[in-house]
């Protein structure tokens, strides 16, 4: 099932093995759907009947512009790994991160974009992918597309040599793939349970073909060998039940955004997105609460590049939600400092201070 099957719904759960108690009831009445499990509760897709909650839910696409569709539409299938779905929508095989459409455009734009893609994936697929490309960049991680759009593909590594089945993708994570329900509700029972004990807020994407478990950005690093003995307790967990770990279709994927006035363009797309602050990161990152869409960074502009502020982007973003919630994150995000450029019943087309531009979509839940 493709992510554009719908948001699908969310239900509230005090824990992870409260959660893990849900998964457990909804294999029983049916084939599983896709699960994404959180400390807090459960996002459901496609949700089942009426219950849960889908206002909570939104979607976020990542939109290229390109002269040449088909040249892009290559180079981000393979920096991402991803696979082609109908109407050349690029998707994850995993169904966990965002979407990607390139659409045709006449309108040459030669400057950088002032966005930018952040993709970590295991280091023996990176090198790889690049092939005998040379990064460039600061970091020396960044390739880019015959049109110019930016991606940092960063190397990840084994976590450690007792947990060498997760790999740390600025988050650490793992998957499992399965044969049956029945063994994906006992994976995810057992490691709801181990990272209930341990205080440690994990998240796990439930689908047919198995569970992937994250930690979150850079949270593994915070929390040092407690992580460490937390992830070698889940990988013993998993191998008693007979599974093999397989890390190469891993990714982590966050989105960048130069600016020159970054505290009124990241409150814009903090608003925007219904996203958070994190107060960790010096360089001020917003996420999402729920941990189901791609995170932000926001990166300072030399005020001097006027050519490239004033070039319109190649890369925008899309953001389905809830119909019901559109006229409200319309208005909020104006309030942030969005402006309005097209606006019709069913969706809504801003940009931030900077002219950065923000498609909200009303979408329904199935």
């Amino acid at each position: 099932m493709d992510k554009a099957a719908g948001l699908g719904a969310w239900y509230d759960a005090p824990s992870l093995s409260a959660g893990a108690a849900v998964v457990r009831r909804l294999a029983e009445v049916g084939p599983l759907p896709d699960i994404d499990l959180r400390p807090n509760g459960l996002r459901v897709r496609p949700a089942p009947g009426e219950a849960g909650d889908s206002s909570a839910l939104q979607e976020l696409r990542i939109v290229f512009d390109a002269v040449d569709t088909a040249a892009v539409q290559e180079f981000w299938g393979t920096a991402f790994g991803y696979r082609v779905a109908g109407g050349g929508r690029l998707v994850d095989p995993l169904r966990r991160g965002p979407d990607v459409i390139v659409l045709p455009t006449d309108d040459v734009r030669p400057l950088r974009n002032r966005f930018h893609v952040d993709v970590v994936r295991p280091s023996a697929v990176v090198e790889a992918v690049r092939g005998d490309r040379e990064p460039a960049g600061p970091w020396g991680v960044m390739l880019a597309d015959s049109e110019g759009n930016e991606v940092d593909l960063v190397p990840g590594d084994s976590l450690a040599p007792t947990a060498d089945d997760w790999q740390t993708l600025f988050a650490a994570m793992t998957f499992y793939p399965t044969t049956s329900a029945t063994q994906s509700v006992q994976l995810v029972t057992a490691v709801a349970q181990l990272a209930d004990a341990a205080g440690s807020p994990l998240m796990l994407d439930i689908r047919a073909d198995g569970v992937v478990i994250d930690h979150g950005k850079d949270k593994w690093e915070e929390a040092g060998e407690a992580f460490v003995e937390l992830a070698t307790r889940i990988q013993s967990a998993a191998r008693d039940l007979g599974l093999t770990a397989k890390t190469d279709e891993l990714r982590f994927v966050q989105l960048g955004l130069d600016a020159v006035d970054v505290p009124a363009v990241q409150a814009f797309w903090t608003t925007a997105l219904g996203y958070t602050r994190d107060k960790r990161f010096e360089v001020g990152d917003s996420y999402d609460p729920r941990g189901l869409n791609p995170g932000f960074i926001f990166q300072h502009l030399d005020p001097t590049e006027s050519e490239r502020r004033e070039q319109r982007n190649r890369i925008r973003l899309e953001l389905d939600i809830a119909p019901d919630q559109l006229p409200q994150r319309i208005e909020q995000a104006v309030q942030a400092g969005g402006t309005i450029r097209n606006e019709l019943p069913d969706r809504c087309s801003l940009t931030d201070p900077e002219g950065n531009e923000l498609d909200l979509i009303a979408r329904k839940p199935l």
